[in-house]
């Protein structure tokens, strides 16, 4: 079956899904975009997501491209038509079609929506998380409004790159104080030699995930704590495990960075806790 998009009100074959070569997203990476997993025929987390999405809007000044509920709507069509039962939907709003100059455009124009949908090999995740990633390090490049999740991703790009050639799954953006931040796609997180999991406050130049805001919930319901605090790239290496969190990865154990071993070099048993028990914890809403 061919995959199906959704672009500004048609539901479209795949292969014939675009937008004007003046949409200001194309342009100017003046837009923004959410990625929701679909995991056992349901959307994870979606009131969330929809949540950071208006944010992300209200940030860039951008309107909303159509009522909430119908969004939601399209993102389950979406998923339907292409018989997605584990995966992801993604869908990107920009600020819309007109001609190209760095200022908004004087008549305001109708935002540009999109929303696709793949699957993904669940079992293949699962085998993943058993054996755990790979992470390297890179110096933050980004700019500061990092907590919008814009469309314009550049640096990730060329950290995700940098990683692919060294073997890695993920980078990690550092602070020249040596603090991690979160990861080219990812939250970043330990957990210290006094079992503590220990994330980077949301305040302080991350993106507030969603999935880390659940896992949140995830670690009180097994009786975890938590510390929002910044944490080294040196206590990173030294930690009793790691993770990264992500729509993309739920929960994935880290169990090298750099290059050097965290631990035993083995998922530990915190990150697979936090992995088992999210579904069951998480918002589940039928796609």
């Amino acid at each position: 079956m061919p995959k199906t998009a959704y672009v500004n009100g048609r539901y479209l074959p795949h292969r014939d899904a675009a937008v004007h070569i003046e949409d200001r997203g194309y342009q100017f990476a003046d837009g923004v975009y959410e990625v929701c997993e679909v995991a056992r025929g349901n959307l994870m987390d979606v009131t969330g997501h929809l949540d950071r999405l208006d944010r992300s809007l209200r940030e860039l000044r951008i309107s909303w491209p159509m009522a909430r509920a119908a969004l939601v709507t399209v993102m389950r069509e979406v998923v339907r038509r292409n018989k997605v039962v584990n995966g992801l939907v993604y869908l990107q709003v920009t600020r819309g079609v007109a001609p190209r100059d760095h200022v908004f455009p004087v008549k305001p124009v109708r935002p540009s929506i999109v929303v696709t949908a793949k699957k993904s090999d669940s079992n293949a995740a699962a085998k993943r998380a058993q054996t755990g990633v790979k992470v390297i390090s890179v110096p933050e490049n980004r700019w500061e409004r990092v907590d919008i999740k814009t469309v314009g991703l550049l640096p990730n790009v060329l950290a995700r790159q940098k990683a692919k050639e060294a073997g890695a799954q993920e980078a990690w953006f550092v602070d020249p104080d040596g603090s991690v931040k979160e990861g080219a796609a990812t939250n970043a997180w330990i957990v210290s030699k006094d079992g503590k999991l220990v994330t980077r406050p949301a305040e302080q130049g991350i993106l507030r995930g969603i999935t880390r805001t659940t896992v949140f919930k995830v670690a009180e319901k097994l009786g975890f704590d938590i510390e929002e605090r910044n944490f080294s790239l040196t206590e990173a290496y030294d930690a009793r495990e790691a993770f990264m969190t992500a729509a993309t990865a739920v929960v994935m154990p880290v169990v090298e960075i750099d290059g050097r071993s965290i631990a035993n070099g083995h998922p530990g048993s915190v990150a697979t806790a936090l992995r088992a028990a999210f579904f069951e914890i998480a918002e589940k809403t039928p796609a």
